[in-house]
């Protein structure tokens, strides 16, 4: 099974893109679930045509302009939650379904854009803590009903120094505070593990990177985008890893896909 997340900054310009890496993706398998961020769209324009002429299902969760996220999988997920439960929110930030894994067992897939959090004194930093500490509650509450549970999505929080390309200069800014990172770790303290740090990994991986400045380029980035896994799924993890090839297309996102792979 692979379970994948990709910020792409907007599905009317990038679906092209995506519908080209799922094909490619078919080549080794396929991807089982797609979590999307960043549609800027509103569900009418959700291109569900285009996603099924090409074999998918979705679930999604549109808003004008901002934030969006979906869940494309081959199949439709069942018991779809959208946001967070008992948090009041007009963003759409969250969706959540769950699908077979095809070995008769079930997986619970939440997928979620992390508010950005502006800065560290703004009103959106304040937004973000109170939106994290709710989702650590929720995502705490669905592990109790889902023992195979991936919390994905594009984060806007590093880990830590490895995730960034300048320690230094990036030190205590946005993404990269003590404060979002205690939240992470909350979230770990849940019992998730970073699916990504389970295997060995190359030196200065990144899953964004700027448009300005030849970032890309320079590999000047960050490591936003993660897939916490529950344990019984840490036992089954095969391999994490970025895949910067969308990174390098015309137009492209400024987001990589990260893909999950189970046994």
């Amino acid at each position: 099974m692979k379970i994948a997340t990709w910020n792409v900054n907007s599905l009317s310009v990038r679906l092209p893109q995506v519908l080209d890496w799922l094909a490619a993706q078919k080549e080794s398998g396929g991807i089982d679930v797609l979590a999307l961020q960043e549609l800027k769209l509103t569900d009418d324009k959700f291109p569900i045509a285009a996603l099924q002429e090409t074999g998918y299902q979705a679930h999604w969760f549109g808003q004008k302009t901002y934030n969006g996220v979906a869940l494309i999988s081959p199949a439709m997920g069942t018991e779809v939650v959208k946001n967070i439960p008992g948090f009041e929110d007009d963003m759409s930030r969250v969706i959540a379904a769950t699908y077979s894994d095809g070995a008769g067992a079930s997986v619970r897939v939440i997928g979620a854009y992390f508010p950005n959090g502006q800065a560290p004194d703004s009103d959106k930093f304040v937004y973000k803590m109170r939106w994290l500490d709710a989702l650590r509650d929720w995502v705490g509450s669905e592990m109790q009903k889902h023992p195979n549970l991936v919390l994905l999505g594009d984060y806007n929080i590093t880990f830590d120094e490895l995730d960034m390309w300048d320690p230094v200069g990036l030190k205590d800014t946005i993404h990269c505070t003590v404060a979002e990172r205690d939240k992470l770790q909350a979230l770990i303290d849940l019992g998730l593990t970073d699916s990504f740090r389970l295997f060995e990994q190359p030196e200065k991986s990144y899953s964004w990177w700027d448009y300005r400045e030849f970032a890309f380029r320079r590999n000047r980035g960050l490591r936003i985008d993660h897939i916490l896994i529950s344990p019984a799924l840490k036992a089954r993890a095969k391999a994490c890893v970025i895949d910067r090839a969308p990174r390098k297309n015309e137009r492209p996102s400024d987001h990589a896909p990260v893909v999950l792979t189970l046994d």
